[in-house]
């Protein structure tokens, strides 16, 4: 399979020229695409990088490395041109934009080349209690969690996905207390669960036989295989289901503190064991065991931490609710305690979501029974909608999830929009073949519409657009992509004829790109989980 770059390959010519002209360079320079076509296809600030080191002007660094790039790239560059302070701004011909989708074509698509510097990762995502079925915000956190770990595994890290199931503590004694409140037919406690799904899993409770004393064990077990079954119809695939009480049962809490008192990161004061979290940019130290010999709930999830390290990984994803913000400085130390310099933790707060239906908010509470479950959510909308309009906003803000919009199959439709610009490719492939016509790396003499190259610019950008999106943890970015990528090939296929263009190699050439861009389309929409269909 050919695994070429075109801007790759671009980046590199710079690189080599640069060197060869003037020496090694302190930082990597830029090369980024062009804001408007009057100033090029690419611009670069490596005149103003290689300056110091050629004691010379940017612009004259400018002026060399262009000449230099010119004899190099021949017919692929057109010009360049130095403009301000020594930005270098290159016009490439339309034979390497036809090149760069031959390539892409070869490949089937735009390869994305892995990161330097894989990391052993682990994403924590959902997480909710065990206590009640996953609601449409737990459904936020579900996409999230899952469209970042198939875009981190995109670029190549190793990475691994896991729920931490809160079973043990207060809430599941209330949880267990108010099935049995239901199993008596009377009222939950003021502090409980109140839902339909509670009456359900009481008459359950009462059909099988379970004592009082089974019930919070039951309940549990009954919640986690609904909460399985819900990702599942989301396309979330978890691997691991991680039990609160097995850090307890395994001795991993006492493990894990003690492990960070080797470090010599916890004192006593008061008759409790602290972590020096102030050491890391924490408010204050935090309580690790209590006077009275009790883990506090921080020192579990310190262990849970600890253990994730002895398992290998070396980079800790966590993905929390919005009341999470305290816990992040706190844990962020005690990553850094237990693992050094070979581990890192971060955490993606993510916002709430409102959804909105007929410009009203819906509400929802877990424990009020007003819930409106991940499941009714995709029977509603379905999984694509329901993922792409949970995704489209970064994961930092709140969102409104417009019920009305994500039912209507028109293109102010986002999902319906990008999916759309798929099957009309496919349609146009099938409307081909069936004239005898098939796509290929035809480099045709035709100048290169601006719409033609709009939307190859745009496919260049795909492989940097999905590192970006990793490296910021951001799967909105690729929401953005697919959606500014359909709208050019819409505008390209309303510019350009495809199907019967002047001339077989153009026509050929055509038909390649609609190829490319389809791959593409569907590459973009797989990392976020969503399906593209072949026709509409």
């Amino acid at each position: 399979m050919n695994r070429r770059d075109p801007v790759s390959e671009l980046k590199t010519a710079v690189l080599e020229v640069v060197r060869d002209r003037v020496g090694e360079l302190p930082s990597t320079p830029s090369l980024d695409p062009s804001d408007r076509p009057e100033h090029g296809d690419f611009a670069s600030n490596v005149a103003m990088l290689a300056a110091p080191v050629a004691g010379r002007p940017p612009r004259e660094v400018a002026e060399e490395v262009g000449v230099g790039l010119a004899e190099r790239l021949g017919d692929s560059l057109e010009r360049f041109e130095v403009a301000g302070p020594g930005f270098l701004n290159l016009f490439m011909t339309d034979r390497w934009y036809r090149t760069a989708v031959a390539t892409m074509f070869e490949d089937d698509g735009p390869t994305v080349p892995p990161v330097e510097a894989p990391r052993d990762t682990m994403v924590e995502f959902v997480s909710a209690n065990p206590t009640g079925p996953l609601t449409a915000a737990s459904g936020r956190h579900a996409a999230y969690g899952d469209a970042l770990t198939r875009i981190l595994r995109a670029v190549g890290h190793p990475v691994a996905t896991e729920y931490y199931v809160n079973d043990g503590g207060s809430q599941i004694e209330k949880f267990a207390a108010s099935i049995a409140a239901r199993m008596e037919g009377v009222e939950p406690p003021e502090d409980g669960y109140r839902g339909e799904y509670v009456n359900d899993l009481a008459e359950r409770a009462r059909s099988e036989g379970i004592s009082p004393e089974g019930l919070g064990e039951a309940g549990v077990s009954w919640m986690l295989d609904s909460i399985r079954a819900s990702l599942e119809r989301f396309r979330v695939g978890i691997e691991s289901f991680f039990s609160e009480r097995s850090l307890y049962d395994r001795g991993l809490v006492e493990k894990g503190i003690e492990r960070l008192g080797e470090t010599g990161s916890t004192y006593e004061s008061e008759g409790a064991l602290w972590l020096r979290t102030t050491d890391f940019g924490d408010d204050k130290d935090r309580v690790l065991i209590r006077s009275g010999g009790e883990p506090t709930y921080f020192g579990a999830d310190v262990a849970y931490h600890a253990d994730k390290i002895s398992r290998g990984h070396t980079l800790l994803l966590d993905v929390l609710g919005a009341d999470h913000h305290g816990y992040v400085t706190r844990m962020d130390a005690a990553v850094r305690s237990l693992g050094g310099e070979e581990a890192d933790f971060e955490a993606m707060i993510l916002q709430m979501i409102h959804l909105v239906e007929g410009g009203e908010r819906t509400k929802m509470s877990k424990r009020a029974g007003d819930i409106v479950t991940l499941d009714e959510l995709v029977e509603d909308i379905g999984v694509d909608a329901a993922r792409f309009f949970l995704l489209q906003r970064s994961h930092d803000r709140t969102m409104e999830l417009d019920l009305d919009l994500a039912r209507t199959k028109s293109s102010d439709n986002p999902v319906y929009y990008v999916q759309y610009a798929h099957a009309r490719i496919r349609s146009i492939l099938r409307k081909a073949a069936d004239a005898g016509v098939v796509a290929s790396d035809a480099l045709p003499a035709d100048p290169v519409d601006p719409s033609e190259k709009a939307l190859v610019a745009l496919l260049l950008a795909f492989p940097g657009e999905v590192h970006v999106a990793a490296e910021k943890r951001a799967p909105h970015r690729i929401c953005a992509y697919s959606m500014s990528l359909a709208a050019a090939f819409h505008a390209f296929y309303r510019d350009c004829q495809v199907v019967g263009a002047s001339g077989r190699e153009l026509e050929e050439s055509r038909l390649a790109l609609c190829e490319v861009t389809g791959a593409t389309i569907r590459r973009s929409l797989d990392l976020l989980g969503i399906s593209a269909p072949e026709s509409m």
